[in-house]
């Protein structure tokens, strides 16, 4: 159990991030093309797809920073003293983009404002998770386990190109939620947002990867490693058959529900490269999920009630997101 319990736990813990990249993506991505909205009824179509969901998403958010406190405790430690300034503009971001969201919609002469925030607040906690994920994939200075960096380590050329990357990453997630939810002209202002984003992200995905042999954290060595690069050959490959398909899906006016989907893929195929390339670090360069770990008494108690938590927040998120299918009305109100 002692070898078995962290790899599970690594598991639990990257599947609630990808959950919430996945899910609270596309509602950070409206808010980053909100400023490309024609008028404010236009705004509050945008935000309407996204009403009845959004705040169930941010769950996946506090199961994965849980789920490390609980398991890997060093790695908390290590996050929060290397990036607790990223984080804490993630944190306020979030709440800005969260209190405009509700505002906006009860606002009257303040809602060009409101709608204003919405959009700063999801830029900005679109561009800190970029830069988080930049800093952990750069590796961090350690010793012994512990943080031995200043406080503006996380700040780099790289860290800033994901920064960018998550911000545009984003943007195409609530482009193609759009193109799903929606149809007439926000559908048109929609598809016409895609093709030149999926053209960005592709070219972003590139540039991330062609800089990670370069990177003291090695995060790309394993793949060139003997003969791992044979049986890690279809990932590449795949994101390249996906960024095809994407494309040509964003092309056609028939197609709503593939360029989501495929947008999801991509997103899914990088998470993926990723964690192949730090296994079996948890922060690269050298510190392992083993080394990380908490006891196995801490991870098993803590897991007992995870076995009873994630299922019903599984439950929940599908009977939320089944409910309400389907295209959302120009009409449709929140209130």
């Amino acid at each position: 159990m002692e070898y078995w319990l962290p790899i599970v736990w690594f598991g639990v813990i990257g599947f609630g991030v990808l959950m919430y990249v996945l899910l609270d993506g596309f509602v950070l991505g409206l808010g980053i093309l909100a400023p490309f909205a024609e008028d404010e009824g236009q705004l509050d179509h945008m935000m309407n797809t996204a009403a009845p969901i959004w705040d169930g998403n941010e769950t996946w958010l506090v199961l994965g920073g849980a789920g490390l406190l609980a398991a890997f405790p060093k790695v908390y430690a290590v996050v929060l003293s290397a990036l607790y300034l990223p984080v804490l503009l993630m944190l306020i971001a979030l709440v800005f983009r969260g209190v405009a969201f509700e505002f906006r919609f009860k606002a009257h002469r303040a809602k060009p404002a409101w709608g204003a925030a919405f959009a700063l607040g999801s830029l900005f906690a679109a561009f800190a998770q970029g830069v988080i994920l930049g800093a952990i994939v750069e590796g961090m200075p350690l010793q012994e386990g512990k943080y031995v960096g200043g406080a503006f380590e996380w700040f780099s050329p790289f860290s800033m190109l994901t920064g960018a990357a998550v911000v545009f990453g984003y943007a195409l997630l609530g482009s193609t939620w759009l193109i799903l939810k929606t149809e007439g002209r926000m559908q048109q202002v929609a598809r016409t947002l895609t093709r030149p984003l999926v053209l960005v992200v592709v070219v972003f995905m590139g540039l991330v990867s062609a800089w990670l042999p370069f990177l003291d954290s090695r995060i790309m060595a394993r793949w060139f490693e003997g003969a791992n690069f044979l049986w890690l050959s279809p990932v590449p490959l795949l994101v390249a058959a996906n960024a095809f398909a994407l494309w040509r899906a964003a092309m056609r006016k028939d197609r709503d529900a593939a360029p989501f989907v495929l947008t999801l893929c991509f997103f899914v195929l990088g998470f993926a490269g990723l964690v192949l390339g730090i296994w079996p670090n948890i922060v690269p360069p050298d510190l392992t999920i083993w080394e990380a770990a908490s006891p196995p008494s801490s991870q098993g108690f803590v897991l007992t009630g995870l076995v009873v938590l994630l299922p019903a927040i599984l439950g929940y998120t599908y009977w939320s997101y089944s409910v309400f299918k389907g295209k959302i009305a120009a009409d449709v109100g929140y209130h």
